[in-house]
């Protein structure tokens, strides 16, 4: 396993081709290395090896579990509190979901595939994982279409290319064209991973594509913006302070792919079930980052409350039961999604697809009402808190700490960080990014609701209707 400096020493060495703001970057110059460079370093912690360590099925080798194709229920619940536990870290999304959450999917359909046609790829894929793992590496999914006309599918556009596609097979590669939107921290990977976005029909074999290349692979260009939290003076500087995070609209500008790296070309049928299990996989990760944001919510307020002096006030307790209750609402649908999983033939565990997107759903939904109730508790301050420079000014300085001064135990200072935490965590770039991907990453609640009326046996629930309503009798006397 790397270190977290072999990590970045690692994004030093790639070619810049990261457009953001006017330059071209190298990826070690992008905001969000920090929280990378974690996932690196607590699995090398000995309290923390048994959560963000596994052990390969390819060889029986220790990997970070950011790089393991769950094979049991219990995988899946160590990834999930691994994910909240490095979430509330870095007070925010952890970054390695989406590469492990792909390669799972991988490694189900490529095999599944296979199966289906005589294919190679479930073989091209393990070399790939064998090397992914060795080499400890971070993947970014790719998988969301820019789409053009939302009414029209891949074949129906104007352009074609709106949906990424295949160009071009040759002998020794395939060439690809379009663009995937949305790719979180896709500049601090070093391998990006493609896939469909949406099922496709037969005549739509060109968009049936999936392949990984690396970062900086010729005609891969990434598109960025990048948002953080506000830099402070080292005295009212807090974990997070000047720490960030970045977008790619990843643009493939007739990119080459070795064949070795493909993993589906032309197959529709496995492209539609591609696109629904890697959201399958990144919904069960926000039950575990999720409740990780719920947590940090949770705790700031509730602070915030104690420290002015109102913790005992029903309503801030009712406020407070809420948030925890959708924390552990979600959390607790994670850990049945993962004891309600399922062994695939490949022998890779998916989770509970009805317990997944009910989580999933449940999360985008309350996620504005949480950051009302943070907002409802402390107040105005947050969006008005005066500069650092004046806290420390000689002028200005003592009279910000009297009139921020609040319960007599705590320190003006004390008071100023916590409010300078909070203004970051709701009134900030990261904040607005934050709250969009709390209800669009992995899918809108919309998306989880037709997952959710797809897979769910209501007819089963008719049936039970009907035998208390006495329409129809019971297979047994029950009663």
């Amino acid at each position: 396993m790397r270190t977290g400096d072999e990590y970045i020493e690692g994004l030093k060495e790639k070619r810049k081709n990261i457009y953001m703001g006017g330059e071209i970057l190298g990826h070690y110059e992008c905001p969000g290395t920090e929280i990378l460079k974690l996932t690196f370093d607590i699995a090398r912690l000995d309290e923390y090896k048994h959560l963000a360590t596994a052990v390969s099925h390819l060889d029986g080798s220790t990997i970070n579990r950011f790089c393991h194709i769950n094979q049991n229920p219990e995988d899946l619940m160590a990834k999930q509190e691994m994910t909240r536990l490095e979430s509330r870290l870095v007070g925010g999304c952890i970054a390695r979901c989406m590469g492990i959450d792909a390669m799972n999917t991988l490694s189900v359909i490529t095999y599944n595939c296979d199966q289906a046609y005589g294919t190679e790829y479930h073989q091209r894929f393990l070399a790939f994982l064998k090397d992914f793992q060795e080499r400890d590496l971070v993947g970014c999914c790719a998988q969301t279409d820019v789409k053009g006309h939302r009414l029209r599918r891949p074949s129906e556009q104007t352009d074609p290319d709106l949906y990424l596609r295949v160009v071009e097979k040759r002998s020794d590669g395939i060439v690809v064209r379009g663009a995937k939107a949305h790719n979180s921290y896709a500049p601090l990977a070093d391998e990006i991973i493609v896939m469909p976005t949406r099922f496709l029909r037969q005549n739509e074999s060109d968009w049936a594509v999936a392949f990984a290349v690396p970062s900086d692979h010729p005609g891969v260009k990434l598109v960025c913006r990048g948002a953080s939290y506000r830099d402070r003076l080292p005295d009212f500087a807090g974990l997070c302070s000047g720490k960030g995070e970045i977008e790619s609209l990843t643009i493939f500008d007739d990119v080459f792919v070795p064949w070795d790296r493909v993993f589906l070309c032309g197959e529709t049928e496995f492209g539609g079930q591609m696109a629904l299990l890697f959201s399958l996989f990144h919904r069960h990760s926000y039950t575990g980052c999720k409740p990780a944001m719920t947590d940090v919510i949770l705790g700031t307020a509730a602070l915030v409350a104690e420290w002015s002096g109102i913790e005992h006030e029903d309503h801030v307790g009712s406020k407070l039961a809420e948030l925890i209750s959708t924390g552990e609402l979600v959390y607790g649908c994670g850990i049945a999604a993962a004891v309600k999983s399922t062994k695939m033939p490949s022998g890779t565990q998916v989770p509970n697809i009805v317990y997944c997107n009910v989580a999933r759903r449940h999360a985008g939904l309350s996620l504005y009402h949480e950051y009302q109730i943070l907002a409802e508790i402390a107040g105005g301050l947050p969006a008005t808190l005066p500069y650092d420079d004046e806290m420390a000014s000689e002028e200005v300085g003592a009279l910000l700490r009297k009139y921020l001064k609040r319960v007599y135990e705590v320190s003006p200072e004390d008071i100023y960080r916590l409010y300078a935490w909070v203004s970051d965590y709701t009134c900030s770039s990261v904040a607005g990014v934050y709250q969009y991907a709390g209800v669009h990453g992995g899918g809108s609640p919309i998306m989880e609701e037709i997952a959710i009326l797809r897979t769910y046996d209501v007819e089963e629930k008719k049936q039970l209707a009907k035998w208390l309503a006495g329409i129809e009798k019971p297979p047994v006397d029950l009663i």
